[in-house]
């Protein structure tokens, strides 16, 4: 599990699915009975877990500004009790949201300073695909179809004095009718814009990292799909009956 809190990525995971520690640059053991905030730089791994660790980490997350802090990534010992922690730390709302694309330009809202996919909370009792299509549509003004599911984000934040944990579910999604395409205004968005690979590439410099992370699951999908059409072997023509 990923989870995005004040932008940076806190990941919990099982001991096998952490392979080579090159990749960090602070490893800390729950033999450190206190985290020490200084340690906290780079890449941090923190092996062992305990419940306590958890509630630590998520404690320094919310309430300090840790500048060199790039990512936090928890071994668990008992992967579901701190999934099921941290998830009770906070309220859960769901939200869906799209990656739109069409003849090789994706398209992006700017929304409260940065880059953004469109996306809203899905409503009561509404299927997550259906909620997906209706605040994209509604928020751009646009027609689309919904593709494959690209992935999960989680993030959180505070309102109303409440902890917040967002789930959002994103799904690759083709335009159909972009003709009166204009930004929901209402909903804070200022510009809807296609993008090409290079304009994105900027854009997303100015981009939440859950968005980023998005954006990289959304490359992998469509170019395995194109793989997979690769693949298919090619029919021959049916041979036409002669007179």
């Amino acid at each position: 599990m990923r989870i995005y809190i004040k932008d940076t990525p806190l990941r919990i995971k099982r001991e096998h699915e952490v392979g080579d520690r090159e990749g960090f640059d602070v490893i800390i053991d729950t033999d450190d009975l206190l985290i020490r905030e200084s340690k906290l730089k780079g890449n941090v791994l923190i092996e062992n877990a305990t419940q306590a660790m958890v509630k630590s980490i998520l404690f320094i997350l919310h309430n300090k500004k840790l500048k060199e802090l790039d990512t936090v990534t928890l071994i668990s010992p008992d992967y579901e009790a701190s999934v099921s922690l941290i998830k009770g730390a906070f309220k859960i709302i769901k939200a869906a949201g799209g990656v739109v694309h069409r003849e090789g330009k994706v398209l992006m809202i700017f929304r409260l300073g940065k880059w953004d996919f469109p996306k809203g909370k899905i409503e009561k009792d509404e299927a997550t695909e259906l909620g997906a299509l209706r605040e994209v549509e509604e928020e751009c003004n646009i027609k689309v179809s919904v593709g494959q599911k690209v992935c999960n984000t989680w993030h959180t934040y505070s309102q109303g004095g409440k902890n917040i944990l967002k789930k959002t579910s994103w799904y690759e999604m083709s335009c159909l009718d972009d003709s009166e395409m204009k930004p929901q205004v209402e909903e804070g968005i200022e510009l809807v814009k296609w993008m090409n690979k290079k304009e994105q590439d900027v854009a997303l410099i100015n981009a939440y990292r859950s968005i980023q992370h998005v954006n990289k699951k959304f490359k992998k999908k469509m170019a395995r799909l194109a793989e997979i059409q690769v693949e298919e072997p090619i029919s021959e023509p049916e041979e036409l009956d002669k007179d």
